[in-house]
């Protein structure tokens, strides 16, 4: 799959009141939501594509145009070298079963009123990839698959909890056998010691069934198991995207190496807590320029009045910061701890320099 130029904008709705008072103060109509704002990726066959980002960077807004679940403001999603816009009968089809999505809330993704055997069984049916009478058979092979007892087929989704109800998902999202599962915080809603069996099965049916993931997270802990490629996105365009490796000891952009200067590692040494100053800029009202100015510590005027482009520093590292262009990758007085790309026994992050 591949992404160009991506963009999607949400218009806030405005009552007559709004509306209103809106003229009443020679105001226009209020400016659209920038949710993704110009993104352009490439999704490899087998490989776990992570996005990684701050609430309301775009992440999710993102997954869903990847599904076909919201269509783009602009840009174009590219399915096995076709434009999904212009797609039509059996290769739309082809496209919708082929790129499922898992929701991150377990407990609301799921119809209370039906049993699981619907659930799972209902859509394959539908579409004809297997009869109504191979239908119990195929939910049970499923339910097996991702850790579940076939008996409990006949049961109602309150009667599971939040890391049984995520297998439901998941086995849901299989049944249609997809090329492409955009998982979104799949884990998150999930307890530490539930997020590695779902992390464990994931990467198992990544074996079993020949599998791509999207892998959408704010963890990067999560992300450093998982992933082979992390895009790290801000203000809902891609700052960074590189090999997982790459990113955790060689980060070139400064909102990536302050996310990794506060990840949690086991070390009795003291550390100086420092968050990133600020907060995200609105979307409805983005910074000219980077975005991350106001926030970055090595802002430049530059940067206050030029959006810096996503760029090759290194072989398959790409970067969107003028530092890069200033003094090499990093920039002038630049300087962060390597963090390996393994966590730890405990799920942390350990720091190796």
């Amino acid at each position: 799959m591949r992404v160009e130029g991506l963009r999607r904008d949400f218009v806030q709705p405005a009552d007559f009141i709004d509306r209103l008072g809106r003229r009443l103060r020679g105001l226009g109509e209020p400016p659209p939501v920038q949710a993704v704002a110009g993104v352009d990726l490439d999704i490899v066959h087998g490989e776990v594509l992570a996005v990684v980002g701050e609430s309301g960077c775009g992440k999710t807004t993102l997954g869903r145009m990847l599904t076909g679940i919201i269509p783009p403001t602009a840009g174009r999603v590219l399915y096995r070298g076709r434009d999904v816009a212009q797609m039509r009968g059996a290769e739309r089809r082809a496209y919708e079963l082929g790129v499922q999505m898992i929701f991150q809330d377990p407990f609301s993704s799921l119809n209370p009123r039906m049993r699981v055997r619907d659930i799972i069984g209902e859509a394959p049916v539908v579409h004809g990839l297997v009869s109504r009478a191979q239908c119990d058979d195929y939910v049970c092979g499923l339910l097996r698959k991702v850790g579940l007892d076939p008996d409990y087929r006949e049961r109602y989704p309150h009667q599971f909890s939040g890391g049984q109800r995520q297998r439901i998902g998941v086995a849901r999202a299989l049944a249609l056998r997809p090329d492409i599962i955009v998982c979104d915080e799949a884990v998150a809603a999930l307890d530490v010691s539930i997020q590695a069996q779902v992390l464990n099965l994931f990467m198992d049916l990544r074996n079993d069934f020949d599998l791509t993931y999207v892998f959408i997270s704010h963890n990067l802990g999560v992300v450093s198991h998982i992933s082979d490629r992390v895009a790290i996105m801000y203000l809902g365009r891609i700052v960074e995207l590189a090999a997982t490796e790459d990113v955790f000891t060689a980060a070139t952009h400064p909102y990536t190496q302050a996310l990794l200067k506060e990840l949690p590692v086991l070390s009795a040494a003291k550390r100086q807590f420092d968050p990133i100053s600020g907060e995200l800029p609105s979307p409805a009202d983005p910074p000219a320029g980077c975005a991350f100015h106001p926030r970055c510590p090595h802002a430049m005027p530059r940067c206050r009045s030029e959006r810096p482009v996503l760029q090759e520093v290194a072989p398959g590292h790409w970067s969107a910061c003028h530092l890069n262009e200033v003094a090499g990758v990093g920039g002038p007085g630049t300087k962060v701890a390597a963090f390996s790309a393994t966590p730890d026994p405990a799920g942390t992050i350990t720091e190796a320099s």
